[in-house]
């Protein structure tokens, strides 16, 4: 195969890779729903078969949906080749779709998870296939890895993730690109914590004086808690649940808490600092516990040259190609701290991820799909 491979010699067609990525939105596969997720790696199985892909179908655990894992044809097979890794699973409940319709107007397509990353996971197949009809063969074998958890931090399957790219030469997640095109070559360090308030239950309206609230001292610590903030460490809590009647004083209340750091000291300051909360005052305890943590990753060379290699493979496509380490974990987090050149950042671009009005660039499926393509052909 040679390097001077021109990806925009590939047939991209906007219109059908529309056509081909809205049964996957319109599956709708949150996190917490196996069985949802389930259809939707079905749904993504069916598709790299007939590409011609080896299909596994890994068994989930812990409660979460399956994973898949698929090697397509190469007369390498087997050798450190190319991971290309992606999450199917979404932050939207089933039911999403009602309020966030597949839509497409003025150059953007809206949808639950389209970009958070199933745009970017389509657009990575669609790279396969294009180099697949135009005869065109990857120096290097390559195998897709889909994951069911990465939006709670992948409990479950960062022992998969770490050992499968541990058997590969490079790592490609076409998580979404930055706002400005940039792709990412770090990640911030984040860890996850359980939140726990035990007070002492009365009736509300005739003997409140003698009841302690764990939700009030779970107000109190979600206050100091956010209030921790500084420019070197975020701390939020994003979940709380207390309370099952309201005319009785609250005896449990639990919750979670994330912190993120640029470097790997501030996020172990910020595990110290959410430990030390830990108390019991007036009749409630209050605990933290540590949860999944994503430790930080900072490129290194290798990872670079991997870059310096993607941006040669833009300016030829007319873009200038920027980079960047950002905040929002992932699972290059793992891959980039093991020292496996990891680029991450390749999938579509677009906005509003994690809300209502999630939408993708259309135009950047067939931009984001030929740059892919032209590291999939070229890379050593």
């Amino acid at each position: 195969m040679s390097r001077d491979f021109d990806p925009t010699s590939l047939p991209f067609d906007t219109a059908a890779m529309l056509a081909g990525l809205r049964p996957w939105i319109e599956c709708e596969s949150p996190t917490f729903d196996a069985s949802a997720v389930n259809r939707m790696m079905a749904l993504a199985s069916r598709d790299l078969a007939v590409m011609g892909a080896q299909i596994e179908r890994i068994p989930g655990r812990m409660g979460f949906g399956d994973c898949v894992r698929a090697h397509l044809p190469h007369p390498r097979a087997g050798e450190p080749g190319i991971l290309v890794m992606g999450h199917l699973d979404t932050v939207h409940p089933v039911g999403t779709l009602a309020a966030l319709p597949w839509r497409e107007t003025d150059g953007r397509c809206y949808g639950p998870g389209i970009l958070d990353m199933k745009g970017g996971n389509f657009l990575a197949l669609e790279a396969l296939r294009q180099l697949h009809r135009a005869g065109v063969a990857t120096t290097l074998p390559v195998t897709v890895l889909f994951t069911s958890d990465e939006e709670v931090g992948s409990p479950s399957t960062r022992d998969l993730i770490e050992a499968e790219a541990a058997r590969h030469r490079y790592v490609l997640v076409p998580e979404p690109g930055r706002r400005d095109g940039a792709v990412v070559t770090g990640r911030y360090a984040i860890a996850r914590f359980h939140l726990e308030a035990v007070g002492r239950p009365s009736h509300a309206g005739a003997r409140l004086k003698e009841g302690r609230s764990a939700i009030r001292r779970m107000a109190q610590k979600l206050i100091e808690i956010e209030s921790m903030t500084n420019e070197d460490c975020t701390f939020s809590v994003g979940v709380v649940h207390g309370g099952q009647w309201v005319n009785c004083v609250a005896t449990l209340c639990r919750g979670e808490a994330l912190s993120m750091a640029k470097r790997q000291a501030d996020l172990d300051h910020a595990v110290s600092r959410m430990l030390a909360l830990s108390d019991s005052a007036d009749g409630v305890t209050f605990t933290v516990t540590r949860g999944v943590t994503r430790p930080v990753w900072e490129p290194d060379e290798n990872t670079l040259a991997l870059y310096r290699t993607a941006r040669g493979i833009a300016e030829a496509l007319g873009v200038t190609l920027g980079h960047e380490s950002a905040g929002g974990g992932s699972d290059a987090n793992f891959t980039g701290a093991l020292g496996i050149p990891s680029l991450d950042g390749l999938g579509a671009l677009g906005d509003g991820l994690h809300t209502l009005g999630e939408y993708i660039e259309i135009a950047s499926l067939t931009t984001r799909g030929r740059l892919l393509a032209g590291l999939l052909a070229t890379l050593p």
